[in-house]
């Protein structure tokens, strides 16, 4: 069965930083696209960032505005990412997602991944 597991998350202050990670179980991840996705409430699922089986290729969304970094460490099965310069704007749950892939090609949407997490809070008080 596959598990995805995040951790990081928390309440932080207005240009503070977080580093999320997210622990891969009972999958290849030497052969899965990963992504960071996040939810704030009432609002969709959107896509903050992916990188390639490989790690030699990113994607960031615009809500990323140069400050979140994605990274991963396939001999860990993890996948990173680093929140800086944060604010109240990114208060929400942040998923990691999984989509087997050999492909060079980062996916943005929600319906392109097979694998989710249960997702970790991020809260940033102003």
């Amino acid at each position: 069965q596959v598990e995805l597991v995040e951790s990081g998350g928390g309440s932080v202050q207005t240009g503070d930083s977080l580093r999320l990670s997210c622990v891969g179980a009972g999958l290849n991840f030497n052969t899965h696209l990963m992504a960071w996705f996040r939810q704030a409430p009432g609002k969709e699922r959107e896509f903050v960032a992916g990188i390639l089986v490989t790690g030699d290729a990113t994607l960031s969304s615009e809500v990323s505005r140069g400050r979140f970094k994605i990274d991963r460490d396939n001999g860990k099965n993890t996948v990173y990412l680093q929140l800086n310069s944060l604010s109240p704007e990114d208060t929400a749950i942040y998923y990691c997602a999984a989509k087997a892939s050999s492909s060079r090609m980062i996916f943005t949407q929600r319906r392109d991944y097979d694998y989710w997490g249960q997702g970790t809070q991020v809260t940033v008080f102003s």
